[in-house]
């Protein structure tokens, strides 16, 4: 294949112009946040995001080059098809979910990231192991888009992969670094506004090639493969739901999506935003459909692409970029490229800033250095954010199995970090013990259930697994699913034994090593207060808090349970409820 000097033009144009947006959203809002508010304007843009761009930068997160990539491959690989493109609808409920039970109460309690609740509900402790499984998502959900990115652009303009993986992450850390939330948001915009014109434009051209046949016709009948709707056999039922829950209850507790939810001026406005990216997550993924329907309904040997074709030579990963290069115009695919280019940086960048975002509060500022300044969380979030994409960039160029990484950490996400959201926001009374015991189980529940991905065997064979063309058993029950529901219960069984067994006196107070239950033994004193601020708050969306204004940012972050037992105190009986 040749070198394409126009598609390389084409591309490092469309960079630049990303690039400029980002410089300029970081120049336009540089005075935003007070003196002393520059790290959190950083983190959710001062709280002052609107519908508009809300909408768009909360619908590109989601809508990455996994998603297109993703959703194309499922349609087109024979046995799989339509039936098992599972993104689009999985993601848009999980956005409807947030929207309707998560980000009202994230929003109103006025949290500036995810790990928020959990290290003011189980302490700091609790807090920076809930940050292993969230940072290994966002980290290798980049690395994973990187290394797609890198192999679509290598297929159409024919340069060296790891160039190009190199030049997209130093663009997309390059404005991150400057404006933050602002950059990353203003520049969604426009790779959104791509992604949607370059994958029609480019269906039209690809749909009216002589060696395609009628999509319609290829749904439901056997021509060059098996039906592009495909089917679900009895047996793979429950791996469908399986995955299908872990989509749609997993797409839930990730930063980069409670950083929208926090960064909108109210909480109507944080659920309006969720159901507008739901909406938007539909559409941009039916370019996407008919680009895999296509690609199933072509005869490759008509094409300059010959014999095998692409699900033979084992490139069905890459069929979108291949209908661009091979069904399209070269100025179409080029088109098409950079809306490719564009849906990966879009959701590069948030996992980027969502990882740096959370280790420079949750655990640099709350754990470490409670008086730092605001400076000093500025500068850590910066070097972070070049630390983390440069982290992600090596992933992308030295790993080997950098999608087996990222779904064995989304399933992290869903089985250890969703059920702790459930009982941090909405069971009252589980704590520190009930929360590492649930972490444990679902951990060890998960990794003895094996993954095909990585090539590791399951410890536990569940009714129903079998072997794969390597040796690997595949699971057939929903064991991603059962996990998370032992992680739940887990959590508050062992929540209620021990607030039984210390207030009961079976237990002495001393043996409370974790100051999860006994108060007079707390080294911590918890208050609402500081995360809370009625600047950034609607009142009347204002959860009810009776603040008892503490003296360092240390006493920010303790149980409050822990002080039911004093009465005669009234600063302290007035943070019984909040």
């Amino acid at each position: 294949m040749a070198f394409h000097v126009e598609g390389l033009v084409a591309i490092v144009v469309f960079y630049l112009a990303i690039l400029a947006v980002g410089i300029w959203a970081a120049w336009k809002t540089k005075n935003t946040g007070s003196e002393g508010d520059r790290s959190e304007a950083i983190i959710v843009g001062g709280r002052d995001i609107g519908l508009l761009v809300g909408g768009f930068t909360m619908t590109a997160t989601w809508v990455g080059g996994g998603y297109i990539n993703g959703t194309a491959e499922a349609v087109y690989v024979p046995g799989y098809g339509l039936a098992w493109a599972q993104a689009p609808i999985g993601y848009s409920l999980s956005l409807v979910l947030g929207g309707l039970f998560f980000a009202k109460p994230m929003r109103s309690k006025g949290y500036v990231t995810m790990l928020d609740p959990f290290q003011q509900l189980y302490g700091k402790r609790m807090g920076g192991l809930l940050f292993i499984p969230a940072l290994m998502g966002e980290m290798f959900w980049a690395a994973a888009i990187f290394s797609a990115l890198g192999a679509t652009i290598s297929v159409i303009i024919d340069i060296n992969v790891n160039i190009s993986v190199i030049i997209s992450a130093l663009i997309a850390t390059m404005y991150t670094l400057v404006g933050g939330l602002y950059s990353v948001a203003y520049t969604d915009v426009v790779q959104l506004f791509c992604i949607f014109l370059g994958l029609w434009i480019s269906v039209p051209f690809a749909m009216s090639h002589p060696a395609v046949t009628d999509i319609g016709l290829t749904a439901v009948h056997h021509v060059h493969q098996a039906p592009w709707l495909g089917s679900i056999n009895s047996l793979d039922i429950y791996t469908w739901l399986d995955n299908f829950l872990l989509l749609t209850l997993g797409g839930i507790p990730w930063q980069a999506y409670f950083q929208r939810v926090l960064s909108s001026s109210s909480a109507t406005y944080a659920q309006v935003l969720s159901f507008l990216a739901a909406f938007g997550c539909l559409v941009m993924a039916l370019p996407a459909v008919l680009i895999g329907a296509i690609g199933a309904s072509t005869a490759w040997n008509e094409t300059e692409y010959g014999v095998p074709d692409p699900m033979t030579k084992k490139e069905a990963d890459m069929i979108l970029p291949i209908v661009l290069q091979y069904l399209c115009p070269v100025y179409i695919s080029f088109f098409g490229l950079g809306a490719v280019s564009a849906a990966v940086m879009s959701s590069a960048d948030s996992s980027i800033l969502s990882a740096s975002s959370m280790f420079a509060r949750n655990i640099y500022q709350l754990s470490f250095r409670q008086n730092a300044s605001d400076r000093e969380i500025v500068w850590v979030m910066r070097i972070t954010v070049f630390l983390f994409g440069a982290s992600a960039t090596a992933m992308a160029l030295l790993a080997s199995s950098v999608y087996g990484l990222w779904y064995l950490s989304s399933d992290l996400v869903y089985i250890i970090i969703f059920p702790q959201l459930l009982c941090v926001l909405f069971i009252k009374g589980t704590n520190t013990y009930g929360a590492i015991a649930g972490y444990l189980f679902g951990l060890v529940l998960r990794i003895t259930g094996g993954e095909p991905y990585l090539y590791l065997q399951p410890l536990i064979y569940y009714p129903g697994c079998y072997p794969d063309e390597n040796n690997i058993y595949i699971q057939r029950f929903p064991f991603k699913t059962l996990a998370m529901l032992t992680s739940f219960f887990t959590n508050i069984i062992v929540s209620y034994l021990a607030k039984y067994l210390f207030e009961s006196g079976t237990l002495p107070p001393k043996l409370d090593f974790l100051d999860a239950v006994v108060a007079r033994y707390s080294r911590e004193h918890m208050d609402k207060a500081t995360l809370v601020k009625s600047d950034n708050i609607v009142l009347n969306e204002l959860a009810p808090v009776n603040p008892r204004h503490s003296l360092t940012l240390s006493s920010t972050f303790t149980n409050k349970e822990a002080f039911n037992y004093v009465d005669s105190s009234p600063e302290l009986s007035n943070t019984e409820d909040n």
